[in-house]
């Protein structure tokens, strides 16, 4: 066991990201270790498609790219790399960074961690993987591994299990182990937590043009420091560690393989320029289960969205539903959904900005039905429609889309385990302490909110917001920076006025998660997205935007807060 800080940095936040930024991480600044997310729920039905096109194929070749200008730059540095571009081939991926390696010369001792495939229980799936935790890495890394390659793993055990190894940290250090994850889960997402995505990104007259990635600091104790190298754009502060915070959670217990983090004793410090310290986190055992990702074909999709423009629009999109219709009655789509999206103005200056979109979506587990016959039945209307008839891209046949849908299995039923760099296979044990999840009792509001006179404002003067998704839900974090804006935000904003202020959330059942300490309310929106990302089901399928529309939103707000 040390004592000695870690410094973990991130590289990646999704399959795609900045293709320079380990190169970026290397030369920039010191570090133990550098991890790189490169998996999400997308990104494994795209991994799970292009092995059916080649079995050795399924892990993110970008990785393998990027390591080859950097692999150098890791091992004269001493920095170890952990990642989980490993996707469904984590072997295969080892195996390819043996190789490169060897031909460039570099000793390097590459491991990987297996266990998380579990598609032969799943039968009619194209990807099933439970989420890991971080102790197979921190096996791998306590045998030596310069590069460790996972497959489907939690995005924080990239960094828990560093910590783990570095500190030695068993199960049941919960508190430390919570620590690691509430810093894992501010560096997964690489530039959120520097100024990307943020809300005030145009405060201060700051540069988030091309925001630095982050690295945390890690101790013993489990509490950290969030911060980036000298000299990279984009900037630290309380609000974007606190924006990250609220990604794609739940409520006060965020759970994982390896412990239960509460969030609701997190406590943000701000601790110099670019630097955020986080203790006070506590743990608690994990959860007797472990999330299955799954991922299956849902059928067959196809869009037209066409074009309306000037006067009487309503009018021209009733026409063009009724002429379709005997497509339909003919194709007879499973789903078939009309959007009228109205981005049009009145004595509009251009004829884009005076132009509204009709957007049909139609989907059926028979590309058939969904295909040219409907497409083509779309633009047969073009001379024999509304006036100005067209449509913004050619008639095509239906695509497949994908639905993720969450599955749980015992975590001692899957076998987590390390295989190192000598070929040794080495089981890693699930807890033997686990604790079923409960509802936090929600807390009291704060003191009494503002009064005195009020202005109708839009909400996102006083606050701010990250959003995002989790299979078929949507999740929406607000959060505000003074006690008095906490107190407004928490006496007002309640279920039924979120309820009032996003209408889409109308037919979903919708919970309200109070977090004090972090001046934030998290809202979970069951179902909005459908069956998530790859089905397509609204025109934001990641809700990546929802937050933003909510701040666009007016209400009565006190003057005194604005």
């Amino acid at each position: 066991m040390t004592a000695r800080p870690l410094r973990v940095g991130n590289a990646s936040g999704f399959y795609g990201d900045r293709f320079d930024a380990m190169r970026e991480m290397l030369t920039g600044g010191e570090l133990d270790v550098l991890t790189g997310d490169y998996l999400a729920e997308l990104t494994m039905l795209i991994l799970g498609r292009d092995r059916l096109k080649d079995p050795g194929a399924g892990y993110a070749r970008t990785f393998l790219r990027q390591l080859e200008e950097s692999l150098g730059l890791a091992h004269e540095r001493g920095v170890r790399i952990v990642t989980n571009a490993g996707g469904l081939n984590p072997a295969g991926l080892a195996d390819a960074v043996r190789a490169l390696a060897e031909r460039l010369g570099i000793p390097v001792r590459v491991a990987h961690v297996e266990g998380d495939d579990l598609g032969p229980r799943h039968p009619g799936s194209l990807t099933a993987h439970a989420y890991l935790g971080g102790f197979g890495i921190a096996a791998c890394l306590r045998a030596g591994a310069d590069v460790v390659v996972t497959g489907r793993v939690t995005d924080a055990a990239l960094v828990t299990g560093p910590a783990a190894a570095h500190f030695g940290w068993g199960p049941t250090d919960h508190d430390r182990l919570a620590g690691a994850v509430v810093a894992g889960h501010v560096l997964e997402c690489g530039t959120q937590a520097t100024g990307g995505n943020y809300a005030f990104f145009g405060e201060g007259g700051r540069d988030v043009r091309r925001p630095g990635f982050p690295l945390a600091e890690l101790h013993a104790d489990g509490s950290s420091v969030i911060t980036k190298h000298p000299g990279t754009g984009g900037f630290v502060d309380v609000g974007t560690v606190t924006a990250q915070l609220l990604y794609e959670t739940g409520g006060a217990r965020y759970a994982g393989p390896d412990v239960t983090a509460r969030l609701d004793t997190v406590r943000l410090v701000q601790d110099g320029p670019d630097r955020v310290r986080i203790d006070g986190v506590r743990g608690e055992a994990p959860p007797p289960d472990l999330k299955v990702g799954r991922t299956r074909l849902g059928g067959f999709r196809n869009e037209v969205v066409f074009v309306l423009t000037g006067l009487d629009i309503e009018a021209k999109a009733a026409l063009v539903r009724e002429q379709m219709a005997e497509a339909f009655a003919k194709s007879a789509p499973d789903e078939v959904r009309w959007d009228l999206v109205r981005t049009d103005r009145a004595d509009a200056g251009t004829e884009e900005t005076a132009s509204a979109l009709l957007r049909l979506v139609v989907r059926d587990p028979d590309q058939a039905a969904v295909g040219r016959a409907l497409s083509g039945a779309a633009v047969e209307l073009a001379l024999a429609s509304y006036p100005g008839f067209h449509v913004l891209a050619p008639p095509g046949k239906g695509a497949p889309y994908g639905v993720f849908e969450a599955a749980y299995v015992p975590q001692g039923e899957v076998d987590h385990t390390a295989v190192l760099a000598d070929g040794r296979r080495v089981p890693v044990p699930a807890p033997a302490d686990t604790l079923a999840l409960d509802d936090v009792p929600q807390p009291a509001p704060p003191g009494p909110p503002p009064d005195g006179p009020v202005r109708r404002a839009p909400l996102g003067r006083v606050a701010g917001a990250r959003s995002g998704d989790k299979g078929g839900d949507a999740n929406v974090g607000v959060w505000v920076r003074s006690e008095a804006a906490w107190r407004w935000l928490a006496h007002t904003l309640t279920v039924d006025r979120f309820r009032e202020l996003i209408p889409e959330s109308a037919g979903s059942r919708v919970t309200r998660h109070v977090l004090p300490g972090l001046r934030a309310l998290n809202f979970v929106v069951e179902g909005l997205l459908g069956a998530g990302v790859a089905s397509q089901h609204r025109f934001d399928p990641q809700a990546k935007a929802l937050g933003e529309w909510l701040r666009s939103r007016h209400l009565d707000i006190p003057e005194d807060l604005l």
